[in-house]
């Protein structure tokens, strides 16, 4: 532990203020975070610029999400807290996000959290984080072989399920009692991939009346989803009645391909992330759902886990991760912060915008607007 970091964070909030719901008590002198999509540091509270944690996100592409959602909610948690922080984005790049640990870690932060782009790169940052005796937390996305002190995320197979189940709802509901189903996949390098997928197959498996007749990987890429959905269809000669995508980012990229074959809306999609394209989707009618996942509530347990670390409070951390996952390189349960996903449809995308993540004005426009009136969406 860096005693004198931990020494310091402990003079700026008083005790009893660093509970988990009371982080805001301990404001920051000034909020100087970076916009979307910048790849520059974001620094709060006042002082010397030296950050007690380094985040790195892993890019602006897979999801909107990680710039539009994660970095000004992680900003806002450090800034309460009174820590300083140094945010950055690896923008897919292996070699930068290595450039980016290096750099981090020889800056002197207390904590590294990182979003992992492979487990490869991943777990080589983390060890040579525990080499320096600097603490780690993996953020959405578990490193397998990594040995991360912590894990924050939600619970993958639960969100998994929740599209799953969304899709065989959807189905039902337009009187598909059966039929045929494919899966796109994201990432096989991401962890959380085979979690979501985990948990759809689980939902299949327990309806078999929904046969899967086509399985592939999208890479988390719009084209690249559209490109082996347009394979799937043709091998079913379009037999196909739903179909399970693992992002909003993915699922554009199929819709459009259903859209170019005049049937977008007639093959329902799922997606997770609550991005903008998303919800629109949703509103439309060609997406069945999207799997919200509450960023701020990842962002708050995050801050909450830096702040015991760079405290050397092992009690109190140990009683914000009260779950654990699974390393299954390692063959070690992680401590983890497991927060609750939700699935959004038509009715719901509201929920996303008086949460305050998501922007009415940015949704409710051309076609969508009128939706935006019939579901209540302000």
């Amino acid at each position: 532990m860096n005693t004198r970091k931990g020494a310091r964070v402990a003079s700026l909030c008083a005790a009893g203020v660093l509970a988990f719901g009371a982080l805001a008590a301990c404001g920051s002198s000034g909020n100087n975070s970076a916009s979307s999509g910048s790849t520059g540091s974001s620094n709060g509270g006042g002082g010397s610029s030296k950050a007690d944690v380094g985040v790195i996100l892993p890019d602006a592409t897979t999801s909107p999400r990680w710039e539009s959602q994660d970095r000004p909610n992680l900003q806002k948690a450090f800034d309460a807290a009174g820590l300083k922080s140094d945010i950055q984005n690896a923008q897919g790049d292996t070699a930068k996000f290595g450039q980016l640990c290096d750099s981090m870690i020889n800056e002197g932060v207390a904590v590294l959290m990182i979003t992992n782009l492979d487990s490869d790169s991943g777990a080589a940052c983390l060890k040579k984080a525990a080499d320096a005796g600097v603490q780690t937390i993996d953020y959405d996305r578990l490193t397998l072989g990594g040995g991360a002190s912590y894990y924050v995320s939600f619970d993958n197979v639960k969100v998994g399920q929740l599209m799953g189940q969304g899709l065989v709802d959807a189905l039902k509901k337009e009187g598909k009692n059966s039929g045929n189903v494919v899966e796109v996949d994201g990432a096989s390098t991401d962890n959380n991939a085979a979690l979501f997928k985990q948990g759809y197959d689980s939902v299949l498996k327990a309806n078999p009346q929904y046969k899967i007749v086509g399985d592939q990987s999208g890479n988390w890429d719009a084209t690249k989803a559209g490109q082996v959905f347009d394979q799937m269809y043709t091998q079913n000669k379009g037999n196909i009645d739903g179909a399970i995508v693992a992002n909003d980012t993915m699922s554009g990229g199929v819709i459009a391909r259903l859209k170019a074959d005049g049937v977008a809306g007639k093959i329902p999609t799922t997606g997770q992330d609550a991005s903008v394209e998303g919800l629109q989707n949703i509103l439309r009618g060609y997406q069945a759902g999207t799997v919200y996942k509450n960023t701020t509530l990842e962002a708050d347990a995050a801050s909450k886990l830096a702040i015991d670390l760079i405290k050397g409070d092992k009690s109190a951390a140990a009683a914000l991760a009260t779950g654990t996952v699974q390393d299954t390189k390692l063959n070690k349960a992680v401590p983890s912060v497991l927060a609750t996903p939700v699935w959004i449809t038509a009715d719901t995308v509201k929920q996303v915008v008086s949460d305050g993540q998501a922007d009415a004005s940015q949704i409710c426009t051309g076609d969508v607007a009128k939706l935006c009136k019939k579901y209540g969406v302000q």
